[in-house]
This record gives C-alpha cells, structure tokens and sequence, in this order.
C-alpha cells in the first residue's frame, strides 16, 4: 500500500511538471517569443547545478543561439522567465522605465539579517537605503580616503617582496588578500594582524563560493520565489554571528572615539544620530539598527574584495601575454611616480591615460559580473518588438555575451586597449558596454572598486613584471553563480630593477 501510494504521488508531481513545462512553454509561443526547449521547468539552473561550470556560460551558449531574435523565453517554475538579446530593449529594462523593472528579483527571507542590503532590497525601502549609503563612495569621501589605499597596496608590495614562495602559485588568492585589506582599512576601519590571516578574508571567500549547497539556494531562489519563500531559505546565515558583531564593535569604538576618518563606519554613526529614516514620497519609515547597517557593510565588504580581485587578476593576466602592453603601462607607472615624487594621489591615478584603457579592457573582456537580473513588477512594454511583459516576469539581460559579441566589438576576444584611447572610446556604446551595470541600480562601489583596483595594479608594477601561466586546456571559468572568474590560470610575478 505504502508504495504505491508513493507510485501515485511520484505520478502526481511528475505530471505538474509536465504541465508547468508545457504551460511555460505556450506562454511564449503565444506571444511569438522562441522558447529554450531543455529543462522547461528549471531552464539553465538544472545546467548549472549538474555541470561544473559558471552560470554564465549557460547564457553564452544561449546567446550564440538566440543572438538574431530580440529575447528567448526559458524555463521557470510559475514564473515567466526571459532572456534578452537586443541592446535598445536591454537600455528598457535597465534604465528607461526604471520603475517598471526596479526589483532585482530575488526576495530574501526576513531571517536572513546580512542579505537585507541594497543588492537585494526593492522599491522606495531600496531607494532609502541607496540614498544614504551614496555619501560613503563620492569623489570627496574616495580623495580623503585614498592614502588608506595607497598604503594598503605599497604595504601589499613589501609583502610580496618579503615572500618569495608567493610569486607564482596561488597569486588569486594572494591578490584577493590585498583587496581584503584595502577595504576592511579604507570603508571599515578594520584590521588584523596579517592580511593573509584575517577573518574577513576568510568570510569573502566563502560567502559566494561554489558548493552544491549554495548552488541549489542560488537555482531555487531564481526559479521559485514562493519556494523559495516557504522553505524560509538563508544565504549568508553562517557568516552573521561574526559580522553583524564585528560591526557593532566598529560602531561602539568609533563612537567612544569621537574622531572623523570620512569611512563607513563615520556614516552610519551619521545615520544613526539622525534617527529614522522616512521616504518623504511614501511616508516609508526605516529604523537604522545595528543589524540594517552591518548588512550593507557585508554587500560592500564582499563586492570589494573576490570582485575586485578578480580585475586585478584578470588585467595581469592579459598583460602577461602581451609584453608590449605590458611594457607601455610600465613606462607610463614609472613615469608618473617620478612626476609625482613617489606620492600617489587620487587626481593623479586619474590623469594615467593608458592605465584607463588598459582597465577598461578587461573589464570589457572578463567583466566581474557575466548578466544582470530584473524582475517586472508593472506591465511593460519593450520597444523593439513591441513585447508585452507582465508584472512578475523574471528578466536577465547579458553581459559578458554583449562585451564578446563582433556586432559590437570587432576582433571581441582580442586584448586591445585602443578601444578605449580618447580618440576611439566614443565608439563604445554604454547599452554595449556595462561591466558595473547599468541605470539607477549601477555598481554603488564602482568608483571605489576603480580607485582600489588601479592602485594595487600601479603599486605591483612598480616593483614587480608578470608573465601568464595559461595551464593545459587554456584558459577556462571558475564555476560561479554571477562572477565572471578566469581559472587553470595563474600568474608569475618577476621583480623589477628600478
């Protein structure tokens, strides 16, 4: 009896997925839209949960089939997904009828305290909390700041020096320690004994690392939000008790203080004596609690650190396989400390011409960030195709695909940095070209993530040349959930003769 009660409810759920697949699949044959027919329930996530490769990928391989159409629809569970292709309908939904696709589209569980930050939060509670932490990343706050960074990357640079065996093994995660300090130093006003044994290190690390635990929150948080919902999922649960009371302990310390360092900490102190925080449109109240504020330091503290890194890694390893770049922006670095007495600025990081168009380069070939994800919360409608999209359609837009398409970039797998010199950056369109994103909900730390990434790159080639060590198979990706990150790669770091 038992089992064939089982049979029957086997025979049940098996059945309602076939009728959420073939539901999912009328949606868009009735609106004209070409639907992906692998996987019309859980679409591209079964791939990337099965597969050892990143999620990205999935939506290259989409791309390349789907390229000439304006969008491709693909499987979801009760909820339309969509992919888009088009450059002016990608422009829509991003940035023209912002208000129409201003939801990221993943609600976060309450009892998840740290995934409360401004990546995942939507409406006016979003533009609340966008609005006051903005202050922490202008051009004021990153120049007042800046000497904290500069000291962090020359202080990386003795390091390095100082050990020898890091010189050509492991040299992500040697970077990725440099970026750890610079911003627990330059936004947090943390820091440890040594940056290769901090805590925060190790949190940045694991908070978005591939494991089939992460990997199955990550597939059911975009293919089922109710599931998602009901099972009372958290993503970031682990890291909250340390935290959430680091920060607080930041924030007691700065307190007793009562000095200014233009950091976060110095900011949310702000916000805090100002009391609640109201939306002046909506009357939207806020309570800025310890456990509010320590949840943006986390989304800053780890898009500042394996992200930021990864730029770093990614411009070396380009460099490392064209010796006329890479001797070009020697020149340039050598040229500008001499100049400047050995003393870095702000200003002067943004006067060096070929360190630009070697940084946008590769943010254009390995953006940190292989798509971009919205979700419909009013009726829109996208220009090109006049396409209909329904409140509660999940959006993804590409782009790593756009950045390595020919249409838009000749030769897109060429390291060219004369794409961006001033007489050709004009060329670049910003619908073809968002490696921070793009419309209201663009990178908050992007000028910060700039500043940090140039000055550890100015600081290791003063001392240090590079060589790429591309392994057996060539160059692949990390498996990772939104991250574009190069793996079976690795770098040399030779020292330099001054």
């Amino acid at each position: 009896m038992f089992v064939a009660l089982v049979l029957l409810f086997s025979i049940f759920v098996l059945f309602l997925i076939y009728l959420n697949g073939k539901y999912n699949e009328n949606y868009w044959k009735r609106r004209n839209i070409k639907f992906y027919p692998k996987n019309k329930v859980t679409g591209l996530f079964w791939e990337y949960v099965t597969k050892d490769k990143s999620f990205f990928e999935n939506f290259r391989e989409l791309y390349r089939e789907y390229r000439n159409d304006i969008a491709v629809g693909f499987g979801a569970f009760l909820t339309p997904a969509l992919y888009i292709v088009e450059p002016t309908n990608i422009q829509h939904v991003l940035s023209t009828d912002f208000n129409a696709f201003n939801h990221r589209g993943i609600d976060v569980n309450e009892r998840d305290k740290l995934a409360d930050n401004i990546l995942f939060m939507k409406g006016n509670r979003w533009k609340l909390m966008r609005h006051a932490m903005t202050p922490l990343f202008t051009v004021s706050k990153l120049k007042s700041m800046y000497y904290i960074i500069d000291k962090s990357a020359a202080d990386f640079v003795i390091l390095l020096k100082n050990n020898p065996n890091l010189w050509e093994t492991k040299t992500f995660d040697t970077i990725s320690s440099f970026s750890s300090a610079a911003i627990g130093a330059a936004v947090f006003g943390l820091s440890t004994n040594s940056i290769f044994d901090s805590p925060f290190l190790d949190m940045a690390r694991e908070a978005f690392k591939s494991t089939l635990i992460t990997d199955l929150k990550f597939a059911l948080a975009n293919i089922s939000t109710s599931l998602f919902e009901t099972l009372d999922i958290a993503i970031f649960k682990d890291h909250e008790k340390f935290f959430i009371h680091a920060i607080k302990q930041v924030l007691r310390e700065r307190e007793k203080e009562n000095k200014k360092k233009h950091d976060f900490a110095d900011l949310c102190i702000q916000i805090q004596n100002a009391g609640i925080m109201i939306d002046k449109d909506t009357g939207l109240q806020l309570e800025p609690t310890d456990e509010l504020l320590a949840a943006q330091a986390f989304f800053f503290f780890i898009a500042g650190v394996e992200p930021t890194a990864s730029v770093i890694f990614s411009t070396l390893i380009e460099l490392g396989q064209y010796p006329e770049y890479l001797e070009r922006l020697h020149k340039e670095i050598d040229i500008t400390f001499d100049k400047c007495n050995n003393k870095m600025s702000y200003e002067i990081i943004g006067e060096m011409k070929f360190l630009d168009m070697v940084f946008s380069e590769t943010l254009r070939l390995h953006p940190p960030i292989g798509f971009l994800r919205r979700q419909c919360i009013q009726d829109s409608m996208l220009p090109v195709g006049n396409l209909k999209v329904e409140k509660g359609t999940r959006i993804f837009t590409p782009v790593y695909e756009i950045h390595h398409d020919e249409k838009y970039h000749p030769d897109p797998e060429v390291f060219n940095p004369e794409r961006f010199s001033p007489e050709n950056k004009h060329k670049i369109s910003d619908t073809t070209y968002m490696p921070f994103g793009r419309g209201n909900r663009i990178c908050a730390g992007m000028r910060y993530a700039t500043l940090q990434t140039k000055a550890g790159i100015i600081h290791l080639l003063r001392h240090f040349t590079v060589k790429a060590i591309i392994k057996e198979g060539g160059i692949r990706y990390r498996k990772q959930p939104v991250q574009v990150r190069l793996d079976n790669v690795d770098i040399k770091f030779i020292p330099r003769t001054l």
